[in-house]
């Protein structure tokens, strides 16, 4: 046992394990985190220098044994990833999509990874990966409807009905900013190096309640922004600000024109800068709405993925 640990052994490892980024966590056996390391070693990293490899040094960087579990969640399970964990169809209850971690073979230490889920409609096809663990740790009710916004590079709005997983819709919000301000003639308004979008910026809340206003189209703005720069002298930051703006109040109002406004809050899984600029864009859009932190629901869920598989004993509620 490492020094460093008080006296508390760590239990299992918990890694969130994305496609840019590393999150790994100690655990012991009643869900406390013992330490907790970050890393720039996502998927593509670890498909040139080796998943065990990254794994194995960031565990030893944390003073993990050798014999400690490990879960996993996120697109090490992905097809590109270690070890694809096959996808659970939805409709699911959310404990046995995590109980249905698969085991990656040939290691000396158990290691298991979270499976993703997939919408098998004809007509809505759809997968995630990552958000489901996030889902099990944010603390929804056993009972009842809920209807989760989970802000990212591809956000997803979540149906979530008595505890498990009804269906679901992808938004890539943040991947279409992302191409349109580096490959479209909007690169010319934003610059080479889009400025951070501040959630009190009046075009960002001005171009989002355009989007709001009429439904979502997007599409028929966009060059607009161009054009402002050229006969109005928008400014760079204030153009980030309004792709920003009309590109999540299009995805905000698309998302309410599917599902609909139901009685309960959307709960909100977010954390950061996308956190604030949602809770301005659900309030525009007249949505109520509860946050839930993304980074403590990605680790609740991890903990309660160890229970699931039996890596540590349960005690009661997530942690």
């Amino acid at each position: 046992m490492s020094p460093g640990f008080a006296g508390n052994a760590p239990a299992v490892a918990a890694i969130d394990w994305g496609t840019t980024r590393l999150r790994a966590w100690l655990i012991d056996g009643s869900g406390k985190v013992l330490a907790e390391r970050r890393g720039d070693d996502g998927l593509i990293t670890a498909q040139q220098k080796g998943f065990s490899t990254l794994l194995e040094g960031h565990l030893a960087a944390m003073g993990a044994s050798a014999e400690l579990p490990v879960i996993i969640c996120g697109m090490a399970g992905s097809r590109q990833g270690w070890l694809e964990a096959p996808y659970v169809a939805v409709p699911a209850p959310l404990g046995a999509v995590l109980a249905g971690a698969a085991r990656v073979p040939g290691q000396n230490r158990d290691i298991r990874i979270v499976p993703g889920l997939a919408q098998r409609l004809a007509d809505a096809p759809d997968v995630m990966r990552g958000e489901e663990t996030q889902l099990a740790g944010a603390g929804l009710p056993a009972r009842g409807s809920e209807l989760v916004c989970m802000p990212g590079t591809h956000s997803k709005w979540v149906q979530v009905e008595d505890g498990a997983v009804a269906g679901f819709g992808t938004w890539p919000t943040g991947e279409l900013f992302s191409v349109l301000a580096a490959h479209s003639i909007l690169k010319h308004s934003l610059g080479e190096h889009p400025a951070p979008v501040a959630v009190d910026s009046p075009f960002f809340r001005q171009w989002c309640e355009r989007a709001l206003g009429e439904g979502g189209d997007v599409t028929s703005k966009l060059f607009a922004i161009r054009a402002a720069g050229l006969l109005q002298d928008l400014k760079s930051e204030d153009a980030a600000a309004c792709l920003s703006g009309l590109l999540i109040g299009g995805e905000i109002a698309s998302a309410k024109r599917r599902y609909g406004a139901g009685d309960a809050p959307v709960v909100l899984i977010s954390s950061g800068a996308l956190a604030s600029l949602y809770s301005a864009a659900l309030g525009l859009a007249g949505l109520a709405f509860r946050s839930v932190d993304a980074d403590e629901a990605v680790r609740a869920g991890l903990i309660e993925a160890a229970r699931e598989n039996g890596m540590i004993a349960r005690t009661g509620a997530l942690a």
